[in-house]
């Protein structure tokens, strides 16, 4: 999770941690109110964080975090270096200065995956996804989802013979899917990468994937999940 009141910033560091291809899904909070909330939501592994924020600053929600019984980790992310030892005070993992490096992001990242501790998933509240067909509530095995579509504020969901429409953002089906082999690989489509038949070129440089069971549908790939897909991919 990255937790900033700069929506630039946000977007910055989205973007480069999206090409690392070693995060399986990202969510963003302006506030630390936001940010409880989301972790109320879903849980989040890391969160990356930045110290000068409105009412409720970046070190007061890493205190508060510490007290947890499994806390995320925690690495600052901020343009003012005189809080880093306070930093280390509540536990925190590392302590990145804007602008971020790709190479300084990596160590970090390197540090996460040494810390934290894989947390069993539960599964039994994400096999199937309720969805709405003809007026009734379905529930859909998640196996048999090819990919999932960004309807307005709502998300159509492909298996290969059905169209089901769901009440739940394309955001929060990304959190509970990426654990089982979803990719979010544009900004309107999540796809199953069991499902992924070929990768194709086109004449602009964007990738285009074929998927399994829907003839005819190509989903393009935003150049920022490129790297990452292609890792995912094996390619």
């Amino acid at each position: 999770m990255i937790v900033d009141d700069e929506a630039p910033a946000r977007s910055e560091l989205r973007y480069l941690l999206e090409e690392t291809g070693r995060v399986d899904a990202i969510t963003e909070a302006s506030s630390a109110r936001e940010a409880v909330e989301r972790l109320m939501e879903a849980r989040a592994d890391v969160i990356f964080l930045d110290v000068s924020m409105p009412k409720t600053n970046g070190m007061q929600l890493a205190e508060a975090l510490h007290k947890l019984k499994n806390p995320p980790a925690v690495v600052f992310v901020t343009a003012y270096s005189e809080y880093a030892l306070e930093a280390f005070d509540v536990d925190a993992i590392d302590y990145l200065m804007k602008p971020v490096e790709t190479d300084r992001l990596n160590q970090a990242l390197d540090k996460v995956q040494s810390r934290v501790k894989p947390q069993p998933q539960s599964h039994s509240s994400v096999e199937r996804i309720p969805v709405v067909k003809s007026g009734r509530k379905v529930l859909v095995p998640i196996d048999q989802i090819r990919y999932i579509e960004a309807k307005d504020d709502y998300s159509c969901i492909y298996t290969d013979d059905d169209r089901y429409l769901s009440t739940i953002s394309l955001a929060k089906l990304e959190q509970k899917l990426a654990p089982h082999g979803f990719f979010r690989v544009h900004r309107g489509y999540i796809v199953n990468l069991e499902y992924v038949e070929d990768v194709e070129v086109v004449s602009s440089g964007i990738l285009q994937l074929g998927i399994n069971g829907i003839e005819g549908k190509k989903i393009s790939v935003s150049r920022r999940r490129v790297v990452a897909l292609k890792r995912a991919l094996g390619l």
